[in-house]
């Protein structure tokens, strides 16, 4: 056994940050698969009401209060706070596999001239590993030097503007959904829902062909092209939640476009 396997901490020590709101069932695990590799934990919480932060703490994170400002937004916020130039950020619903702890453990940071190291993302649905629809590899980088780059500032879907990024022969596993109806419910909710308002407050518009043709193409993205036939009754599902997304948040866009006491009851300060 190596002395950096021994210890469980890179020679160059990382910051493991996570942004939470009512991650009471995620957040334990996340963060223990983040000590095996990090000498420091950030936590940055959005306000929860569950035992997120209670948790955090007894696993050794500094808790960060933060109303949520956005996706990229709020995660450049723990970074900005870390001790150590190298940052590994997860989701609370996110895990570091053996095989990316010793792939970790064996980087030499101080050297490399990445300023990023990407994974490989293995999506679940409860404890399915779905590897069609464009669900894997998923590559995402979460590695990287915070000095030379961070999270993009959008509200939505950031990601690691890194210039000279390395992909690494490594997983993580995401517990996306708990089940087949969290698959819709989330597709047909709060995601379709947030997508609307952030394309109307962008100004676009959709015409009433909008949600038919926004819905079939993602449906045949998926299921045929990404080959989401190969799945079973999963690839299907997924294809069919895209399609729902897809349809129901152009669908919502025509319907603030169209109706003014719909659009009025809405609170567009509340995006996130």
């Amino acid at each position: 056994m190596t002395d950096r396997a021994a210890t469980g901490h890179a020679t160059t020590p990382i910051t493991g940050v996570v942004i939470t709101l009512n991650e009471a069932e995620l957040i334990e695990a996340c963060l223990a698969s983040l000590s095996r590799v990090c000498s420091e934990l950030i936590v940055v919480d959005s306000g929860s009401h569950d035992a997120t932060c209670q948790i955090a703490e007894r696993a050794g994170a500094r808790v960060i209060h933060q109303p949520y400002l956005g996706d990229g937004y709020q995660k450049n916020v723990g970074p900005g706070a870390a001790s150590n130039t190298w940052v590994l950020s997860l989701d609370a619903d996110e895990r570091l596999t053996e095989q990316a702890i010793q792939t970790i453990l064996g980087l030499d940071l101080e050297a490399t001239g990445h300023d990023g190291f990407a994974f490989r993302r293995r999506n679940f649905i409860g404890s399915r590993w779905v590897k069609r629809c464009g669900w894997y590899p998923d590559y995402c980088v979460r590695l990287y030097n915070r000095h030379r780059t961070g999270f993009s500032e959008t509200r939505q879907h950031a990601s690691v503007q890194a210039a000279s990024a390395h992909r690494l022969d490594a997983d993580l596993e995401h517990y996306s959904f708990a089940n087949l109806g969290e698959l819709f419910t989330k597709a047909s909710g709060r995601f379709s829902n947030r997508s609307a308002k952030v394309m109307y407050l962008k100004g676009k518009r959709a015409s009433a062909w909008s949600p038919f043709l926004h819905g079939i193409n993602a449906f045949i993205r998926k299921y045929v092209f990404q080959r989401g036939f190969l799945a079973g009754v999963d690839g299907l599902s997924v294809a069919l939640s895209a399609a729902t997304n897809a349809y129901l948040k152009y669908a919502k866009l025509l319907e603030f476009q169209r109706d003014a006491r719909v659009r009025d009851a809405e609170n567009f300060d509340k995006v996130w």
